[in-house]
């Protein structure tokens, strides 16, 4: 097996078994296409005439932000989405792709960022199971050996009869790629695959994938937001910005820090007109050499140390996974911090409801209905969570006055252009655009002077009605003297919003400037890794 000398640049990383050959050359894959696929939901145009083409035997990878269609894209390709125009073709043929079994049988494969296996079933069970037909008694004996056989031509093998729960994540890995693998699939798309992986994990796995491309047993496309590995192991690159092809072209030719002008632009955004231009005051917040550790216990946060003035908007750029989503989840009262501290108003905070209401601090989580609401309680409930406790909302202390709940919710929802049949109404009923408004509306709408706001992409996904409409909620906030963290992965929304911007990159601040003098190009570079 020959290998391709950009495969392994981990030092941990280890070069595959050989696999055993089946007699005569492999048949290559069949080619696939996706030509001017056109998306929407609702009024979202999540795709607008996007092309990409996967040759046979190659490792195609798929960059682009938060919300540029990557997902959407490789959706429709396996039927979970159908595009309003566009068409797919595998080979010669123009297909129509109804159902992911329908990608199946066309040998088009997906391998998802978190694992679909079942843990306390055995790899051969995992592996048998994952078919589309089974007879009505499994002749157990006979699939373990046919899995044995399968295993043999595979250049990763793992034990038939282990559990799942007992293998490393590094193997669930390799498990959930054999079984695209056993089902057929000679087009595998992998969707964040390594999020999960130690690099040395995810250069061994990408590395196996390299060589049976690079053997034309299998085309690769990898949604990736991880430019090493990019440059490590794909062939070809495709770039989408809010939607549309950004840009591609051979990785050879590129450098990461043209990648990422493709993904961020190269001019920034228009300043917004809305934002005052009062100087900033005295510290709100400040972070100190701050460390946490991601849900495998990985470090996640390296060292954070910044600070956000009264009347400041400081935005948090950076490729996602690379310690935003950390950061807001600690100062949240989500994730707890092992190192370094958090200061509001120079006294140590730990996100309690005492510390919250003491120092006026507001968040407005990424996801909201999934993170900052209860969707089966209605709209007013939801928007009470703050203040249900207090005057004028408590009676004696524990009771609350649902009536008094219910005409603030009503202000409110008039205030912040929230629509929904009424504010009894399930909060998980309405639309995204609608629940952040509500979400919005009880961070800054009871009348109180709010000294910190933490907005983690609060626009994602929203249509440009409410974009506009949160944002100005957003800046009328930092110009009446809130400080804001915003931590976007849509580098125009920072440029048209932030005073200063930092980049974050592999945990840590890499990168920090004014906005009036922030360099489009610069900040690509520090998004890409280059310091």
């Amino acid at each position: 097996m020959t290998m391709d000398p950009r495969v392994f640049t981990s030092p941990t990383a280890r070069p595959p078994r050989a696999a055993a050959r089946e007699p005569g050359p492999p048949t290559p894959p069949p080619a696939l296409s996706a030509a001017g696929i056109t998306k929407r939901f609702g009024p979202l145009l999540a795709l607008d005439d996007v092309s990409l083409r996967l040759t046979p035997g190659s490792f195609h990878a798929l960059l682009g932000e938060n919300g540029a269609g990557k997902s959407t894209l490789v959706k429709c390709i396996m039927g979970y989405h159908q595009a309003d125009a566009g068409e797919v073709r595998v080979g010669d043929a123009a297909l129509s792709i109804r159902s992911p079994r329908d990608a199946q049988a066309l040998g088009i494969g997906m391998v998802y960022q978190h694992f679909t296996l079942v843990m306390n079933m055995t790899v051969a069970e995992n592996l048998v199971l994952a078919r589309a037909s089974l007879p009505l008694v499994i002749d157990w004996r006979k699939e373990r050996e046919a899995i044995r056989a399968f295993m043999e031509r595979m250049p990763f093998r793992l034990d038939p009869g282990r559990t799942v729960r007992a293998l490393a994540a590094g193997e669930k890995q390799k498990l959930e790629i054999l079984k695209q693998l056993y089902l057929g699939s000679r087009i595998v798309i992998l969707d964040e695959p390594t999020s999960v992986l130690t690099p040395g994990e995810a250069d061994e796995v990408l590395g196996m994938l390299r060589c049976m491309a690079d053997e034309q047993r299998i085309s690769v496309l990898m949604i990736s937001h991880k430019f090493r590995e990019v440059t490590a192991f794909a062939d070809e690159v495709t770039v989408l910005r809010r939607g549309r092809v950004a840009g591609r072209g051979k990785v050879k030719d590129l450098t990461p820090a043209a990648m990422a002008e493709m993904m961020v632009g190269a001019q920034p955004a228009q300043v917004s007109a809305a934002r005052g231009d009062a100087p900033a005051g005295e510290p709100i917040l400040r972070i100190e050499e701050l460390a946490a550790s991601d849900d495998r216990g990985r470090p996640a946060l390296d060292g954070v140390t910044l600070t956000v003035h009264r009347g400041e908007i400081v935005g948090i750029a950076g490729v996602s996974g690379n310690g935003q989503e950390e950061l807001v989840e600690v100062l949240a009262g989500q994730r707890a911090a092992r190192g370094g501290s958090v200061l509001v108003h120079g006294e140590p905070y730990g996100a309690g409801r005492a510390q919250i209401q003491q120092h006026r601090v507001r968040c407005l989580p990424e996801e909201p209905l999934r993170n900052a609401c209860v969707p089966a309680m209605s709209v007013a409930e939801n928007i009470g969570f703050r203040v249900f406790d207090r005057p004028p909302f408590t009676r004696l202390r524990w009771g609350v006055r649902r009536a008094a709940l219910r005409r603030s919710a009503e202000r409110l929802a008039a205030e912040y252009a929230i629509k929904a049949p009424s504010v009894d109404a399930p909060i998980g009923k309405l639309s995204g655009g609608n629940v952040q408004r509500a979400v919005l509306a009880r961070e800054l709408g009871m009348d109180e002077d709010i000294a910190l706001l933490v907005a983690a992409n609060p626009c994602f996904g929203l249509d440009f009605a409410a974009v506009a409409e949160i944002r100005s909620r957003i800046l009328k906030a930092r110009n009446s003297g809130t400080a804001v963290l915003l931590v976007s992965a849509d580098l125009d929304e920072i440029f048209a919003m932030a005073d200063r911007i930092l980049v974050m990159s592999e945990g840590r601040i890499v990168h920090e400037s004014p906005i009036a003098s922030a360099d489009v190009a610069e900040i690509g570079r520090a998004m890409a890794g280059h310091r």
